[in-house]
């Protein structure tokens, strides 16, 4: 996932967050439904509309995401938006362990959006944005996986996001005459969006429960900070890093206990 957000900030030089994420989208829905061709009954009904929204909120989610990394390094913006994995993760909370871990992901994010504030105030709140709307793409996911449509789902609601967020495409006019960006914009859709999308409905649909399913995403600000590093040569402050690593401590501690958690 990270090695795609990596590519998409090396596509900012040439193309701004929205372009990128509209080809992002593109990419993604050409190869799921190349992959998948959904059957008419994913294009009908309940099915169709939820997989709609759920490609939507996704495809917004990503806008976030991308304008907060245009801004960010990798690693800080990532820790701010899987705050609203963890927040799913510990609803309901009942244990010590669980109120821990909120305020240390909580105290993570204050101390990571303190150091940033005053530079990229506008990254702060597109990371933050990015985070309450992976809180829809969780749920929504989740409901996706219940009713069967899973990869299929995906398919289809990347597709209905790529029409319906057409606008975006106007930012994409350097990409067309070139194969080397055009290759890197469908790869960002291939590593960002196809492949661990389509994993996270595999595992949805083996019954995890939605705070296992978040611990597991709220892991990712550890390989974004990595990736960060290793590609983008983007290294933490120490005051980044400390919030980073509280996030992460927060992931650790929650418990996951989610035996017999309904849908």
């Amino acid at each position: 996932m990270y090695l795609g957000a990596a590519v998409a900030v090396w596509l900012f030089a040439d193309v701004g967050p929205a372009a990128v994420t509209w080809l992002r989208q593109l990419g993604a829905a050409l190869v799921l439904l190349a992959w998948r061709r959904p059957p008419r009954a994913a294009w009908r009904g309940r099915v169709f509309w939820l997989s709609a929204v759920f490609g939507l909120v996704t495809a917004v989610m990503n806008l976030a995401f991308y304008e907060s990394i245009a801004r960010l390094p990798l690693g800080t913006a990532v820790a701010l938006e899987f705050a609203g994995p963890v927040v799913v993760a510990a609803v309901g909370s009942r244990t010590w362990r669980d109120i821990l871990a909120l305020v240390l992901v909580a105290a993570g994010v204050v101390l990571i959006a303190d150091v940033r504030w005053s530079g990229s105030a506008l990254g702060v709140l597109f990371a933050l944005a990015a985070a309450a709307l992976w809180i829809g793409y969780i749920l929504l996911g989740r409901r996706v996986a219940a009713v069967g449509s899973g990869a299929d789902g995906l398919a289809v609601g990347f597709a209905v996001a790529t029409v319906a967020l057409w606008p975006l495409a106007l930012g994409t006019g350097p990409v067309w005459g070139s194969p080397r960006l055009l290759v890197l914009g469908v790869g960002v859709g291939v590593l960002s969006t196809a492949v661990p999308y389509a994993l996270d409905q595999v595992v949805l649909r083996r019954g995890v429960g939605r705070a296992r399913f978040a611990v597991l995403l709220a892991l990712l600000p550890v390989t974004a900070t990595l990736s960060g590093l290793v590609l983008l040569a983007q290294v933490p402050t120490v005051p980044e890093a400390l919030g980073i690593l509280a996030v992460v401590a927060g992931v650790a501690l929650r418990s996951g206990d989610e035996t017999g958690e309904p849908p």
